[in-house]
């Protein structure tokens, strides 16, 4: 049965992800007061937003911009690929991880190099070698972003120094890094406190450590990335992941980012936790076939239906089936649908699928059922 919803694995995801983003836009999330200029917490398998403060604000971000230069990177790059450092990358301002003029590093190194040290010298190195030139990338930064529902995002830089017109929001940069956060390479690195990458012409390695506190003081912790320029102030997108409920946030121009991103992620955990009503693949129904070579079949849930409820709140999960199934549908086919709902609210759905395919009766299975059902009367044997 788990074979015939491989097929449909990426449909599913791709509609449910679509349902989930659109309730993130329309939903505003509780409004609480913080420290930060903008703020937001949202839940990372759903986007549902669970506390903003001015998450719509257009602010300069900093370093976080290189949320969004990985993600491009892992997108359109290959990991092993070597990119060569060219004069735009060399000596640019700022944190650096000191790469030489025609020095050749592999992609994998440079993410490295991006986001544990912060590297505006890495981030125009991928942006040339994935754009073709700065502008390029950036242009496809920004149209990336839109794609992912950004509404308030303009990319002039890989790297988040400053510059006129380079902007996003904390709702904007929270989906940026929820899309981030289903590579597995980049919660690796986010989430790595120190690491080393090779120095070319060198006999030792450069060592890289993580400028986020978080990892170490913060329980379940998974990163992500921390930005600071006098235009921008502190800004920081964090997250952890705790019993089944995973968040991530962000914050601009905060003075104590670290001690306010730690406060909303325990309001995060202390009011909200994730209600899981159906694994994939799991059985929720058997109903009668008509005109079947089988009197019943199984109904699978075409997905993991959960939703981010307040503790304490258990949703009403309905299903919308037919009372028969038809014969000649295949396994895997949509034939119904699974809900969580709360005070008439609809928090998660997914499809119900048929676990096995249902073959139609014709001339050669009644010949066949009949030859089988005939009475037989054995024949003594003259001797």
């Amino acid at each position: 049965m788990k074979a015939c919803l491989r097929g449909w694995v990426p449909i599913l995801c791709c509609a449910m992800m679509a349902f989930f983003t659109g309730g993130a836009q329309a939903e505003e999330g509780e409004q609480v007061e913080s420290s930060a200029r903008s703020a937001v917490l949202i839940e990372r398998e759903t986007g549902k937003v669970l506390f903003c403060h001015n998450a719509h604000e257009r602010l300069p971000m900093a370093s976080t911009t290189k949320v969004m230069t990985a993600l491009l990177t892992l997108e359109y790059g290959r990991l092993d690929e070597v990119a060569t450092v060219g004069r735009n990358a060399y000596g640019v301002p700022g944190t650096s991880i000191y790469l030489g003029l025609g020095e050749q590093i592999t992609l994998r190194d440079l993410l490295y190099g991006l986001m544990l040290a912060s590297g505006n010298d890495a981030a125009v190195t991928l942006a040339e070698h994935i754009g073709g030139d700065v502008e390029t990338f950036c242009r496809m930064m920004t149209e990336r972003a839109a794609q992912m529902g950004c509404k308030d995002t303009v990319f002039l830089t890989p790297h988040g120094l400053p510059r006129e017109g380079h902007y996003t929001t904390a709702y904007d940069l929270a989906l940026i890094t929820r899309e981030a956060m289903n590579h597995e390479l980049f919660r690796e690195i986010v989430s790595t406190r120190r690491a080393s990458i090779p120095w070319e012409g060198r006999s030792y390695q450069r060592i890289l450590n993580n400028k986020n506190r978080l990892l170490t003081s913060y329980e379940g912790a998974t990163g992500i990335k921390t930005g600071y320029t006098r235009a921008a102030g502190r800004c920081l997108v964090f997250g952890a992941k705790r019993d089944g409920l995973e968040v991530i946030g962000v914050v601009l121009r905060c003075p104590a980012w670290f001690d306010e991103a730690a406060r909303l992620m325990d309001m995060g955990f202390e009011h909200y936790e994730m209600f899981t009503a159906l694994s994939e693949g799991e059985s929720v129904r058997v109903l009668p076939v008509r005109e079947g070579t089988q009197e019943t079949a199984c109904v699978l849930s075409g997905g993991r239906l959960s939703a981010v409820v307040r503790r304490g709140t258990i949703p009403t999960l309905e299903y919308e089936l037919p009372e028969t199934l038809e014969a000649g549908q295949t396994c895997g086919d949509v034939i119904g649908q699974a809900r969580l709902v709360m005070d008439g609210e609809i928090l998660a759905s997914v499809p119900l699928v048929l676990g096995e395919t249902l073959a139609r009766r014709d001339f050669a299975y009644e010949l066949d059922r009949v030859m089988h059902s005939w009475p037989c009367v054995p024949q003594r044997i003259a001797q």
